[in-house]
């Protein structure tokens, strides 16, 4: 295999994603020009963003600039935003799709994706910043097939390149590839050292979907939420991620993500501080040895690694598409 560098894309028939983006998540308006320049000059070329993380029009604000400027064309940039949780109905996605460019002042983004399978009614003041999907009342006639030909319409309207899904379960996946017609090329979920989705992955790559992971620390500001992971340390304080990370004279959040590139996913870690920024993306100089991969996939704790589903998700265990075990 040739060596992964920077510019490698995940393996796609079709589509080339880069394999780390920034994650842009909880990035303040103040810090936005410095992070998202900081990142383009460390050579990301991926940005991920949702209409629920409430700073789409900093990002765009942003862009403006960047594109003004002659640093890097539009076309160099891969740009992922979502559908959010209560637009999942196939009238409302041309509208929420069209809310996220006028934000991001584009004509297009490279992937649209369904946030969430579960589906929340529209609060009646639709204009308002979106709230904490735990607020709002669960649509339990969510119907993902049908929501996907609103998906389908914005790749044949031109708003989108590409259209994928995020947090969808296998079962899930293969409702959409048996009813579609245009297939989902990529699933955002969590998958951490705690949580590798072993089964998922190779179920999407066998199916020409690629993966992204997000929250690859596993989130330590909210794990203490999580029982199950109350005896485990943060993934950055793991002693086999450490021990590893001194071997190779790395930080232990590269090491994390150069396993998870080497597990042929792409990862978006959320930074606005410059140092991490650039850190992250310094994960292709080194490789790791076969006897470290595998003391790392043994870390694995199944389900009872996940954090997002059980502390983020509220009463939506009820909702007929929950993807998670309960």
């Amino acid at each position: 295999m040739a060596p992964l560098t920077k510019k490698c894309f995940l393996k796609h028939s079709s589509m080339k994603l880069p394999y780390i983006g920034l994650g842009t998540m909880q990035i303040k308006t103040e810090e936005m020009d410095k992070a998202l320049n900081t990142a383009l000059d460390a050579g990301y070329r991926h940005f991920d963003t949702a209409y629920r993380y409430n700073n789409e029009a900093d990002i765009g604000r942003s862009l403006k600039k960047i594109f003004e400027s002659g640093k890097i064309k539009r076309e160099e940039l891969f740009i992922v935003t979502k559908l959010p949780h209560h637009g999942n109905r196939r009238g409302d996605v041309e509208y929420f799709l069209k809310k996220s460019l006028e934000a991001l002042q584009l004509d297009y983004v490279d992937l649209y994706l369904v946030h969430s399978p579960m589906g929340f009614k529209r609060p009646d003041d639709i204009a308002q910043e979106v709230p904490n999907f735990t607020e709002l009342e669960l649509d339990m006639e969510t119907d993902l097939v049908d929501l996907w030909k609103g998906m389908e319409a914005q790749v044949d309207a031109g708003r989108a390149k590409y259209i994928g899904i995020s947090k969808f379960n296998s079962k899930q996946i293969q409702r959409i590839l048996d009813n579609c017609r245009i297939r989902p090329v990529n699933l955002q979920m969590e998958m951490q050292i705690y949580l590798q989705e072993k089964e998922l992955v190779s179920f999407c790559q066998d199916n020409d979907i690629t993966v992204t992971a997000f929250s690859p620390f596993g989130s330590p500001g909210i794990r203490p939420l999580v029982k199950t992971l109350s005896d485990a340390p943060a993934p950055l304080e793991d002693p086999v991620i450490k021990d590893i990370a001194n071997k190779y004279n790395k930080q232990p959040s590269q090491i994390i993500l150069r396993f998870l590139v080497e597990c042929g996913v792409g990862i978006i870690p959320k930074s606005s501080n410059p140092v991490r920024i650039q850190q992250n993306i310094d994960v292709f100089d080194f490789e790791l040895t076969k006897e470290d991969f595998e003391r790392i996939r043994a870390l694995d704790r199944g389900e009872d690694g996940r954090v997002f589903g059980k502390v983020f998700m509220g009463n939506s265990a009820n909702h007929p598409e929950y993807p998670f075990p309960k």
